[in-house]
């Protein structure tokens, strides 16, 4: 595992597990929470899932990595869209798991290079991607400017 020299810690509490209540200590974030009709709960309208939070944050967070790849290339990525699905379900082996299907839409930046921007962020930059790797199933639709369209 790899040693981090932490820079920024943020710190959320939650009671009562996925029907309760989750909140960040500087109070960023407050979301009361409700099991899915899905995995047999209420879906109470206005609450949140887990599965909510980790989609929001790994999209804000690869949409940073991104930005940073394309910046090191003397590019700009903050238009970038990106959309995040995270889906739950049984994995074979027992439990619950998690899947990501990742929406990469920068139509300012050809396809073909984005491409590359997008791997190297999820190789290389993206935190989540390397919590991730080897555990969780993430894919990727990349969508740029065809080429005649790029200036």
């Amino acid at each position: 595992m790899d040693k981090i020299k932490p820079l920024f810690t943020a710190t959320a509490t939650a009671i009562g597990g996925r029907s309760g209540h989750t909140e960040t200590t500087d109070g960023a974030i407050k979301a009361d929470l409700s099991l899915p009709k899905e995995l047999g709960g209420q879906g109470k309208v206005g609450s949140a899932t887990p599965e909510h939070l980790f989609a929001a944050g790994y999209a804000a967070c690869f949409g940073g990595a991104l930005d940073f790849v394309a910046k090191q290339k003397k590019r700009d990525a903050t238009k970038a869209k990106i959309t995040c699905a995270v889906s739950i379900g049984p994995r074979d082996g027992g439990g619950f798991g998690i899947a990501a299907k990742m929406r990469v839409e920068d139509t300012g930046i050809g396809q073909t290079e984005l491409e590359a921007f997008v791997r190297e962020a999820h190789e290389k930059i993206c935190p989540y991607s390397h919590a991730t790797r080897g555990n969780v199933d993430v894919a990727f639709e990349v969508i740029g400017a065809v080429a005649e369209n790029v200036i």
